[in-house]
């Protein structure tokens, strides 16, 4: 049996962009020759597919399953280049057998779900409809059991923006309006005092550049920047809200009406935080054209 090297693994990932574990097996398939693992490997959808993947998807959908008793749930991201190919047949298909299996497993791993089949799955996907395809992210909340709490979950947009919520307390059409408020509104946090330090530090200091532009006193300056940063505050906690139903009523008040409180949420939105290409219809066409030529 050839024996494999880090280094053969390493050079066989940096010609073709595939993964460790595919570089290995073809390796070891094609006896250590690197040139044949090559040749093996455009035969078939493996390094198709990685040739793909540099290519940004920031299309796609998010999807969520929440357990019959309502103490689980999990909430999914898969992505595409376009929403054309999200509205795919086997797109939709492949997202379903993820969420399922995110689910099954209980897991909010990645590379865990990839490596338990879907892998081949997403490569075969990509080879059939010729676009990069990518299961972004995973999360799942959970109670131990029915009666410590709710796992709830909203849809919206057509599966673009979705929320998965644990309530203590409350039903599950108060867990389904405030999940549907987080995903109108989109707050950082649930509580004041959750704000990350770094993000306070941050708008601290836009404030006071702002603040003290105006040439007032010192001590009005300071009195500026709190006041800000108090509103800041407000507008990005989930329990200051005003309620995207009833504007009159903070989510705060709505939630102890009911005698509930929010353990946490989770928000996705299909693209966010993806730095999208910006592309020349007509440029890429004539680049194409050429490409082609030349070829």
């Amino acid at each position: 049996m050839t024996n494999i090297t880090a280094s053969m693994v390493k050079e066989l990932r940096d010609r073709t962009s595939l993964g460790m574990m595919d570089c290995k097996k073809a390796l070891a398939a094609a006896g250590g020759d690197i040139d044949k693992a090559i040749e093996d490997l455009r035969k078939d959808s493996g390094l198709k597919a990685a040739k793909k993947a540099s290519r940004v998807a920031a299309q796609g959908t998010v999807l969520t399953k929440i357990a019959g008793d309502g103490n689980y749930g999990v909430i999914i991201e898969v992505n595409s280049e376009t929403d054309f190919a999200a509205r795919d047949e086997n797109f939709r298909k492949f997202s379903n057998e993820a969420l399922d299996l995110a689910y099954s497993n209980k897991t909010a791993e990645v590379a865990g779900l990839l490596e338990a089949g879907l892998e081949d799955a997403r490569e075969a996907l990509v080879q059939k409809i010729g676009e990069n395809i990518n299961l972004r992210r995973v999360s799942r909340l959970e109670f131990d059991d029915a009666n410590q709490g709710i796992v709830e979950s909203y849809v919206h947009n057509g599966s673009l923006i979705a929320v998965l919520i644990a309530l203590k307390g409350g039903d599950e059409s108060l867990a389904r309006d405030i999940a549907m408020h987080i995903a109108a509104v989109n707050p950082m946090v649930v509580r004041a005092e959750d704000v990350p330090e770094d993000v306070l530090a941050k708008e601290t200091e836009i404030y006071s550049a702002q603040a003290r532009e105006s040439g007032k006193p010192e001590e009005i300056v300071e009195k500026m920047i709190s006041g800000r940063l108090r509103k800041f505050v407000a507008e990005v906690s989930l329990l200051e809200q005003p309620f995207v139903k009833d504007p009159d009523i903070k989510v705060s008040a709505l939630l102890a009406e009911a005698g509930a409180d929010i353990v946490s949420f989770v928000r996705y939105e299909v693209g966010e935080g993806i730095e999208k290409e910006e592309v020349d219809f007509a440029e890429e066409v004539a680049a194409q054209a050429k490409q082609d030529t030349s070829g």
